[in-house]
């Protein structure tokens, strides 16, 4: 087993009994670094105060990614102007804070033979929130649901 002592000087190819004596001479643990070379290779470390390192090196990272989330709008066809104002000043809003934004539109019973009325109201949408965002994927039918994606501005 080639070892590696705590300060980084080679110890050479030695038996896992003598690079083990020379760990608890050292008053350290031996961590087996890489198992699949020939000979694997050891490093005698304070194992604990290794963990606890990488555990704090992991939280670093998570703090500094970002998450982009997916917020969604739900409107209808025969949606009210107000309604629709109301529905958009959130939508506004997500954009504004920087996440991406979904608009559903679900069609009920007879709706779905008036899709036009749908597609006209998803036009409007996206020229209402043109200031805030742009179409990362146009309108597209689902079933019932018609649903597009806006990307913050």
């Amino acid at each position: 087993m080639r070892t590696i002592s705590a300060d980084g000087e080679q110890l050479g190819v030695l038996s896992l009994e003598d690079a083990l004596e020379q760990a608890d001479i050292a008053g350290l643990d031996l961590v087996e670094i890489a198992p699949q070379s020939k000979p694997p290779v050891a490093k005698i470390m304070d194992f604990g105060k290794y963990r606890y390192d990488m555990q704090k090196r992991l939280k670093e990272n998570k703090k500094k990614q970002h998450v982009i989330a997916v917020k969604e709008v739900r409107v209808r066809p025969a949606i009210g102007d107000h309604d629709l104002e109301t529905k958009l000043n959130t939508a506004k809003k997500f954009l504004q804070d920087g996440s991406r934004l979904k608009v559903s539109l679900r069609f009920r019973g007879r709706e779905m033979s008036r899709q036009n009325l749908g597609t006209q109201l998803l036009m409007r949408v996206i020229e209402l929130l043109a200031d805030y965002g742009d179409v990362e994927k146009s309108p597209i039918l689902e079933g019932r649901v018609m649903t597009m994606y806006f990307m913050p501005k």
